[in-house]
């Protein structure tokens, strides 16, 4: 079953001879529960792919479909509400509030929809994350590792459609990096949660079940993962 389809994707900015196509007639779709690697060098477009496939950046032309709904024909409040309630996004600079707690910026978008927080759902999460201990702290009582499991909880709590990660790793050392990877891994198994990862570390990348490479804006490779195509 396709959670996510996306239709002849383009981005330009500029005009004239200052343009520059971001994306240029993307083209891909991704299974419920599969975990897609996005890969391509620096300006190859790909973060503007995850900008648009997470609501926070409009195509020029094309359309993304999330769960059967075309999130760019609603309008802004109805396309927040979608975004808040079907998309987890994960930065690679954690994005918290640094007024909150760490069970507060957990539930945050759940308390933005005027929702009340499950707290089975909210402990099974912490419990997973390695957390329990930690949900009174501030995030800059957090290390760097805390905070982004912070923000995987975040992205988690809502059981959104898709979970988008930007560098989820890249702002940290290589032991958490690998936590971080396998947490990532363990929710998308355990939840059946699709996910996909913008990433330059092609040690990740190859973990996942299918790998697209971007450059100059168009999709090069859209392959099940292997050692041999990254060669």
């Amino acid at each position: 079953m396709k959670i996510l389809q996306v239709d002849h994707l383009s981005k330009s900015y500029g005009t004239g001879e200052a343009k520059v196509m971001a994306l240029d007639d993307v083209s891909f779709s991704v299974d419920k529960g599969e975990f897609v690697a996005i890969i391509g060098p620096s300006g190859s477009g790909k973060s503007t792919l995850l900008h648009i496939l997470g609501g926070v950046d409009k195509p020029t032309s094309g359309n993304v479909y999330i769960d059967g709904v075309d999130i760019y024909s609603l309008n802004e409040s109805k396309l927040a509400i979608f975004r808040r309630r079907q998309i987890g996004l994960i930065y690679q600079f954690y994005n918290l509030i640094p007024v909150l707690n760490v069970s507060e910026n957990i539930t945050l978008p759940l308390e933005l929809d005027g929702q009340m927080t499950p707290k089975t759902r909210l402990n099974e999460i912490v419990k997973t994350l390695g957390l329990s201990d930690r949900l009174k702290h501030l995030p800059n009582e957090l290390s760097g590792g805390q905070q982004q499991r912070v923000s995987i909880g975040r992205a988690l709590i809502n059981n959104p459609a898709i979970v988008l990660a930007d560098e989820p790793t890249g702002n940290l050392d290589s032991t958490n990096s690998k936590e971080i990877m396998e947490l990532l891994k363990a929710s998308n198994k355990k939840y059946n949660q699709t996910l996909i990862v913008i990433t330059h570390d092609e040690n990740i990348a190859l973990q996942a079940d299918r790998i697209i490479s971007i450059h100059d804006g168009k999709i090069q490779m859209n392959e099940v993962a292997s050692c041999e195509r990254l060669i």
